[in-house]
C-alpha cells in the first residue's frame, strides 16, 4: 500500500480545518467539476443495494443515516444523491463522466476502475474495504436444483451466465482453467446482470450462474437452484471496497473523510446488531432477511471490516495478469499507487493497524448452546438456527448439536426459518437443510458442494451420505 498521495494546498488546507472541526468557506462546492447537470451542493454516491457485501458504504449507510448527518455538521445545505446499480460497472462509467464522488464495488470491477481511470491527480483510488471473505467465498456457481450437474466437471460443454468482469465471472474463469476447462473454448459465457442471469436458469436457457453476493445464496434459499462451486475453493481474497475520485477527495477531503467515518460507523452498527442491520437490508432491498443474514450475520460469509490488509493487496496483484489475460483489462494499472490507505487510517484513528493485521471476523458467534449445554467459541464448527416467531438465532456449538436443535424445535412443532453452519472443508457458511450430510463414524459433517463433499469422502473411507431428514433421525438416535 502506498504512503498518501502528495496533496495539494487546497486539501491540506481543509484537512486542517476538519482536523480543527471548523467549516472552511465555500465547502458547498462539492460537485466534479465539468458535471454541469450536478448541484453544487450534491455529493453523488453510486452503490449497489443487493450486493450487501457493500452496505456499509451502500445500503445500511443510507438508511442509517450518518452519512447525512455528518455532512450536516460541514454544510447544512450539502444533500446526497444515492444512485443505484447492479453491478459495478456502470458506477465506474460514472465516475469517468464526472457524474459520481464515491462508489463501492468488487474486486475486479475496482481493478477495472483503477485501469480504466489511471491512478494519478485525475483518476481514482480505493481507500476501503466494505466486506471480504479470506477465502474467495462471496462468488459461487449455482445450478438449476434438479439439474445433472454436480461438479464443474459436468459443465463442460455447457451454457453459463456471469456479468463479465465482475468477482463473479473471475472466480468463474480461474475456477475452470484449475479444472482443466478452458474458458474460451469449452463453455460458452453469457454476459447477463445477475437478475437476467437468474431469469435464464429458470427458463432452462443456461446450465448455470456464477454470480457474486448475494445471488448463489438468495437463488438457493428460493429452491431454484443448487451450489455446485463454492468460490471458497479457490483459497483466495476476494473483497468489496469503497472507491473515490482523487480530484474530489483533493478538493472535497472533509467530505471523504466524512464519508469514511460514517462507514466506519455503520460497520459498528452491523457487528453490534447483526440482526437488525440484515433485517434493515432486507426491507430496503427486498431480499429475504435469511438470505442476508447468511452473509452478514454473525460468523457470516463476509467479513466486514473497513482496514486495508496485506493479503486483500496482494490478492488484487494476483488478479491484475489474470484480468488482462482474459481480455477485461486492457490498460496497466499499478495496484500500489491505485490503493490507498492514507484517508481510512485518518478517519480510524488509533487501533488502524491492529485491525488492519487482524482477519477474525468481529461479529462472533457466542452464548450457550441450550440443547447441547455447550459454549459456542469455536468458528470453524459453530452454527445458528433461526426460529419462526423469535426475533433473533439461537447459537449451536458444531454440526451435530445444530442437528439436534432443530430435531427439537420441529419435534415441538415448531418451524425453521433457517438454518446456518459452515462447510467443513472450505468453512463457507451456508443453509444446513441444503448441504449435503456426510455421517463419519459417529460424526455428522456437513458441505456445501458435491466437490467439498467428495475431498472429505475421499480422505475418510467409510462415510455414507445422509440426507437433511436422514441427518435429522441420525441426530436424534445419537441424542
Amino acid at each position: 500500500m502506498r504512503p498518501a498521495r502528495p496533496a495539494p494546498s487546497s486539501r491540506r488546507a481543509l484537512a486542517a480545518l476538519a482536523t480543527l472541526g471548523i467549516a472552511a468557506s465555500g465547502l458547498s462546492a462539492c460537485s466534479v467539476a465539468g458535471a454541469s447537470d450536478s448541484a453544487d451542493d450534491v455529493v453523488t454516491i453510486g452503490y449497489q443495494s443487493k450486493t450487501i457485501n457493500t452496505v456499509t458504504a451502500g445500503t445500511l449507510l443510507r438508511h442509517l443515516g450518518y452519512f447525512e448527518d455528518k455532512l450536516h455538521d460541514i454544510d447544512p445545505d450539502l444533500k446526497v444523491d444515492w444512485q443505484d446499480y447492479d453491478t459495478g460497472a456502470p458506477i465506474t462509467a460514472q465516475m469517468l463522466a464526472g457524474k459520481i464522488d464515491i462508489g463501492s464495488m468488487g474486486d475486479y470491477p475496482l481493478l477495472i476502475n483503477g485501469s480504466r481511470a489511471g491512478t494519478g491527480d485525475d483518476g481514482d483510488s480505493m481507500v476501503a474495504v466494505t466486506g471480504y471473505n479470506p477465502h474467495g467465498a462471496l462468488n459461487g456457481v449455482v445450478v438449476g436444483k434438479d439439474s445433472p450437474v454436480q461438479t464443474l466437471d459436468d459443465l463442460d460443454g455447457g451454457t453459463i451466465s456471469a456479468s463479465v468482469g465482475s468477482a463473479g465471472h473471475g472466480t468463474l474463469v480461474q475456477a475452470l482453467d484449475k479444472d482443466g476447462i478452458d474458458p474460451a473454448q469449452d463453455v460458452t459465457i453469457e454476459n447477463q446482470d445477475p437478475s437476467v442471469g437468474a431469469s435464464s436458469l429458470q427458463a432452462g436457457s443456461v446450465d448455470a450462474v456464477s454470480q457474486f453476493v448475494a445471488w448463489p445464496g438468495l437463488l438457493a434459499f428460493r429452491d431454484d437452484a443448487r451450489l455446485v462451486y463454492d468460490g471458497g475453493e479457490l483459497d483466495l481474497p476476494t473483497l468489496h471496497g469503497t472507491v473515490v475520485r482523487n480530484e474530489y477527495a483533493d478538493e472535497h477531503a472533509e467530505i471523504v473523510q466524512a464519508f469514511l467515518e460514517a462507514q466506519i460507523e455503520a460497520t459498528d452498527f452491523l457487528h453490534e446488531h447483526p440482526m437488525e442491520a440484515a433485517q434493515i437490508v432486507a426491507d430496503e432491498t427486498g431480499l429475504p432477511p435469511e438470505v442476508v443474514y447468511l452473509y452478514n450475520g454473525r460468523n457470516g460469509v463476509s467479513t466486514f471490516d473497513t482496514t486495508l490488509k496485506t493479503d486483500q493487496v496482494d490478492a488484487l496483484q494476483h488478479d491484475v495478469p489474470f484480468l488482462k489475460s482474459i481480455g477485461v483489462l486492457t490498460d496497466p494499472v499499478d495496484v500500489d499507487s491505485f490503493v490507498d490507505d492514507s484517508l481510512i487510517k485518518e478517519a480510524y484513528g488509533d487501533g488502524y493497524d491492529h485491525a488492519a493485521a487482524s482477519t477474525t471476523n468481529p461479529a462472533a458467534i457466542t452464548g450457550t448452546d441450550e440443547v447441547c449445554h455447550e459454549k459456542v467459541e469455536d468458528p470453524a464448527l459453530a452454527g445458528e438456527i433461526w426460529v419462526q416467531g423469535e426475533d433473533d438465532t439461537r447459537p449451536v456449538a458444531n454440526p451435530e448439536c445444530l442437528l439436534e436443535n432443530a430435531a427439537d424445535v420441529l419435534d415441538d412443532g415448531g418451524t425453521l426459518r433457517a438454518a446456518y453452519i459452515p462447510d467443513a472443508e472450505t468453512g463457507t457458511r451456508w443453509f444446513a437443510d441444503r448441504m449435503i450430510w456426510l455421517q463419519d463414524g459417529d460424526e455428522l459433517v456437513p458441505f456445501a458442494t458435491r466437490e467439498s463433499a467428495d475431498q472429505y469422502a475421499g480422505q475418510h473411507p467409510g462415510t455414507h451420505e445422509l440426507t437433511w431428514d436422514e441427518a435429522l433421525d441420525a441426530a436424534r438416535s445419537a441424542g
